[in-house]
C-alpha cells in the first residue's frame, strides 16, 4: 500500500512538472507520445477507482505477482491503443490533461489511503485483496515513470526504493532473478523489452532468462 502511495506520487508530480513541450515528445511506449501516456494514465487511475469499490464475497484468485498476464507485444492493431492518441489530441490544451490527471488520479490515491489490505475486489474476472492489488500497481506506475522521462532525462527519476519493489515484482513474475550486475532501471527495461540488451547483457542473462524476455505484461 505504503509502495503505491509512493510510486504513484511521484509519477503525478513528475507529470506536473512538464512542459508543453515536454508532452509533444516521445515517450517510453512505441507510438506514443508523453501526452498519449498521460492520458493513458488517467485512465488507469479510474481503473483503481472502479476496481476498488468493486467488493468481492469469493476467496481470492490471483495475487500481486498473478494479476499479471503475460501477453504478445503489441502490434498496434488493439483499437483501445489506435483510441489513446486521438482521445489525447482532442484535449488539445495539454494543461487539461494535467488538470484531469490530478483530479482524478488524487481520488485514486485518497482511495487506495483508504481502502482496507484484506478487502476482496474484482477486476479483469480475477479476484485479489485490495492490498495485493494495489502492490501490482508499483509495478505499473513504476514501468510508466520510466516510459514518462525516456527521453527527458532532467525529469525526476522514480524513488529508488519503487524501482526496486518493482525488479522484484518482475523477477517473481519471470520466476527467476536479473543478473546482480543490473541496475533495477536496466532490469526492469531490459526485462520489458523496452530496450534490448547489449551483447554483454545476454550473456549475462543466461539462456534461460533470454529466452523469457520480453516480458510483455497485461
Amino acid at each position: 500500500m505504503d509502495l503505491f502511495s509512493r510510486s504513484w506520487t511521484a509519477l503525478r508530480a513528475a507529470v506536473e512538472d512538464l512542459s508543453g513541450q515536454d508532452m509533444q515528445r516521445p515517450s517510453g511506449c512505441t507510438g506514443w507520445l508523453v501526452r498519449d501516456l498521460v492520458c493513458h494514465l488517467i485512465i488507469d487511475a479510474q481503473d483503481v477507482l472502479i476496481t476498488l469499490v468493486t467488493p468481492a464475497d469469493t476467496a481470492p484468485t490471483a495475487d500481486a505477482t498473478t494479476y499479471w498476464n503475460l501477453v504478445d507485444p503489441p502490434t498496434g492493431d488493439d483499437p483501445l491503443d489506435a483510441l489513446i492518441p486521438r482521445l489525447a489530441a482532442a484535449y488539445g490544451d495539454p494543461g487539461l490533461l494535467k488538470f484531469h490527471l490530478d483530479d482524478v488520479g488524487s481520488a485514486a490515491g485518497r482511495a487506495a489511503e483508504l481502502a482496507d489490505p484484506s478487502a476482496r475486489v474484482s477486476t479483469q474476472d480475477k479476484v485479489l485483496t485490495a492490498g495485493d492489488y494495489l502492490t501490482a500497481y508499483n509495478l505499473e506506475w513504476t514501468l510508466h515513470h520510466l516510459d514518462l522521462t525516456a527521453h527527458l532525462p532532467k525529469a525526476a527519476a522514480p524513488p529508488s526504493e519503487t524501482l526496486r519493489a518493482a525488479r522484484t515484482a518482475l523477477e517473481n513474475i519471470a520466476g527467476t532473478q536479473f543478473p546482480e550486475q543490473f541496475s533495477d532501471k536496466e532490469a526492469l527495461l531490459i526485462g520489458t523489452g523496452r530496450r534490448p540488451p547489449t551483447t554483454a547483457e545476454k550473456t549475462a542473462l543466461g539462456d534461460e532468462l533470454a529466452t523469457k524476455i520480453p516480458l510483455i505484461l497485461g
